[in-house]
C-alpha cells in the first residue's frame, strides 16, 4: 500500500514539471525576470539594429541619389525689343530643363524655353495703326548646376547658363497689309530684326519635396542679352514640376 501511494506521487510531481502538450497554464505577467525567459514568438521581437529595420521596411524619402533630373514649367520673363524703345515687354512660356547629376553636388544642365509677349512700338508706329506688337524669343543654353542645400523636405539649387536666343520681332511687320502705303519696316517703329543673339542666365531653384522623386520647383534668375550695342539685364521666373530618376551607382 505504501508503495502504490509513492508511486502515485512521483507520477503527480512529474506531470506538474512536464505537463502534457496543450496542458500547461498560461503565464501571466510577473516580475521583470519571468519576463526576461519567456521567448516571443517568430516575427515579433523587436528590431534592435536600424540597418536591418531599413533593409525589411525602407522609409520612403527623397534621397538624392537619382542620375537625372527633368524640369517642366511656366515660365515669365521681361526684355525690351529694340534698343531705342523706352518701355520694356512681359513675355510668358514654357521651359524644359534636364539635369545630369555627377555626383550629390554637381550636375550638367540643357535648357530649353519659349516666350511671347506684346511690346509697346515708338510713336512712329501709330500712322500706321500698330500700338503693340507681338515678338518672340526661342532660347537654347547649357550649364553647370550646383546643389547648395537639400534634407527630405525640400533642395536648393544655383545654376550659370550660357547660349543662344533667336528673336522674332517682325510679326507684325510682315502681317501688315500689302496694299497699304507706306508699308513699315523694323528699324522705323523701333524693333530690333530677327537675328540670334549671345544669351545666359544666373540664378538658383527650390524644390519642394512632394514624393521621393517629385518636387514642385520655384527658379527665379536674373537674364542677361545682347541683341543691340550691349548686354542688358532682365528678370525672369519660372515654376513647375521636377522629376528624378535613374539611381547613381
Amino acid at each position: 500500500m505504501l508503495a502504490a501511494c509513492a508511486l502515485a506521487m512521483t507520477a503527480a510531481a512529474g506531470l506538474a514539471q512536464n505537463p502534457a502538450p496543450g496542458t500547461a497554464p498560461i503565464q501571466q505577467p510577473g516580475s521583470s525576470s519571468d519576463q526576461s525567459q519567456t521567448t516571443a514568438a517568430p516575427g515579433t521581437a523587436p528590431i534592435r539594429s536600424p540597418r536591418l529595420a531599413h533593409e525589411i521596411n525602407p522609409q520612403k524619402v527623397t534621397t538624392y541619389n537619382e542620375r537625372w533630373d527633368f524640369f517642366g514649367g511656366l515660365s515669365f520673363m521681361n526684355g525690351q525689343a529694340g534698343q531705342n524703345l523706352p518701355k520694356r515687354y512681359n513675355m510668358g512660356g514654357g521651359e524644359g530643363q534636364a539635369t545630369y547629376w555627377l555626383g550629390s553636388r554637381f550636375g550638367v544642365t540643357g535648357d530649353y524655353r519659349f516666350e511671347a509677349g506684346t511690346t509697346p512700338l515708338l510713336p512712329t508706329g501709330s500712322q500706321f495703326g500698330l500700338n503693340r506688337v507681338t515678338v518672340k524669343q526661342s532660347i537654347e543654353s547649357g550649364g553647370l548646376s550646383y546643389r547648395w542645400f537639400q534634407n527630405r523636405y525640400a533642395a536648393v539649387q544655383l545654376h550659370a547658363l550660357a547660349g543662344a536666343s533667336y528673336g522674332i520681332f517682325n510679326t507684325a511687320i510682315v502681317g501688315y497689309p500689302k496694299n497699304l502705303s507706306p508699308q513699315p519696316t523694323d528699324a522705323y517703329v523701333g524693333l530690333y530684326d530677327n537675328h540670334t543673339t549671345p544669351w545666359g542666365a544666373a540664378g538658383g531653384s527650390i524644390d519642394f519635396n512632394t514624393t521621393p522623386k517629385l518636387a514642385v520647383r520655384l527658379s527665379p534668375e536674373i537674364i542677361f542679352e545682347h541683341f543691340g550695342t550691349e548686354t542688358r539685364e532682365f528678370f525672369s521666373i519660372g515654376g513647375g514640376v521636377v522629376y528624378r530618376f535613374g539611381k547613381r551607382k
